[in-house]
């Protein structure tokens, strides 16, 4: 394995590869450790994997990854999002060069989400040239066994360009397991199949054309602390005629930790959830009449919580999950007044 020192490019044509999407500003970030490029040539499937002072499970991620099943040839691209102690960077680095994977360790020193994830596909587009569709894994996620392989049997034969799979959700504190019900934990779906759009980035594929289409800045970086910048991009994807698939089998399990159980966390997250909704409909709906419109139905979904909640109540015997609603509506409304939940502008209460 070959360590590397950090470059800077400005596109991808100067660099030889066979990419036709061309940046016009340099690399935010640094190569701490790379594969030799002989070995990358040929790989189509690459694995993003950002990364946030979480070493001990990132390792745990990257050896769900060395034990896919399926013989697939693929590489991982780590990307680091913390500048300073890169505790990440320097794990990820050690098993790549002990042979565990294949690909690059990468640093994005800009802390944000999205800053991360834009960083990770410019790296696969612009080091792969055989590149045909990234994947995403978080750090807090393991995948199973059979993950990488469900997703690339569905690529091969179903109509889409954009695929989600499941994400099940694994409490620390066995006695929260109750609240894999409630809605900020559920998968959107359930069966695969086409669906209308993709909602999280927590796991799925896309394929390169969407990114060469949509272009770099891949996502959004106003949505860094907020999150919903995956959202954004897949309703901009949608808005451009790609399509989704659901991948159930393409599973992986994700650590919940224990504040993530507390309320006043849950809260936070539908409060987030509805504001980025707000955000992305008032996008779509610009001008004043636009406003009013997104507005009309923050106010339409406020009034129709309370009858929804009460449904989710009794449904999941928990007036936790029943307020799930009513959070979102009032996200929605005070996103009207320029609130937004920062709920990533401090990683370690998330």
């Amino acid at each position: 394995m070959v360590a590397a020192e950090s470059t800077k490019q400005t596109d991808a044509g100067a660099r030889g590869d066979a990419s036709p999407l061309r940046f016009a500003t340099p690399e935010s970030f640094g190569v701490v450790a790379q594969s030799p490029p002989e070995m990358l040539a040929g790989v189509a499937s690459v694995v993003c994997v950002p990364t946030f002072r979480r070493p001990d499970m990132l390792e745990a991620t990257l050896r769900s990854l060395a034990a896919q099943t399926g013989g697939h040839d693929f590489a991982v691209i780590v990307v680091e999002n913390e500048g300073q102690e890169q505790a990440g960077a320097q794990r990820a680095k050690t098993l790549l060069e002990a042979g565990l994977f294949k690909g690059l360790v990468i640093v994005e020193p800009r802390q944000g989400n999205c800053k991360a994830y834009n960083a990770a596909w410019r790296c696969a587009l612009t080091r792969f040239p055989a590149l045909q569709q990234v994947l995403g894994i978080d750090d807090d996620e393991e995948a199973e066994p059979g993950w990488l392989d469900a997703f690339l049997k569905a690529a091969a034969t179903a109509p889409a360009e954009l695929f989600g799979g499941s994400v099940t959700p694994v409490f620390a504190d066995r006695s929260r397991a109750w609240l894999a019900a409630h809605p900020v934990f559920r998968s959107h779906y359930a069966a695969s199949g086409p669906v209308p759009m993709l909602y999280s980035s927590a796991n799925y594929l896309i394929r390169r054309e969407v990114l060469e289409r949509l272009g770099f800045p891949f996502l959004d970086e106003s949505f860094d602390f907020t999150g919903g910048g995956d959202t954004d991009f897949f309703t901009r994807a949608r808005a451009a005629g790609f399509r989704f698939w659901w991948v159930q089998e393409a599973a992986q399990r994700e650590t919940m930790p224990q504040r993530r159980t507390e309320f006043g966390w849950i809260a936070a997250r539908g409060l987030r959830n509805g504001a980025i909704s707000a955000t992305i409909a008032r996008r779509q709906n610009p001008g004043a009449a636009g406003r009013l419109k997104v507005l009309a139905k923050s106010l339409a979904l406020l009034a129709a919580s309370v009858p929804r909640g009460i449904a989710l109540g009794l449904k999941s015997r928990s007036g936790t999950i029943a307020l799930y609603h009513a959070q979102v509506a009032l996200g929605r409304l005070m996103s009207e007044f320029g609130v937004a939940n920062e709920q990533y502008r401090k990683p370690e209460k998330n």
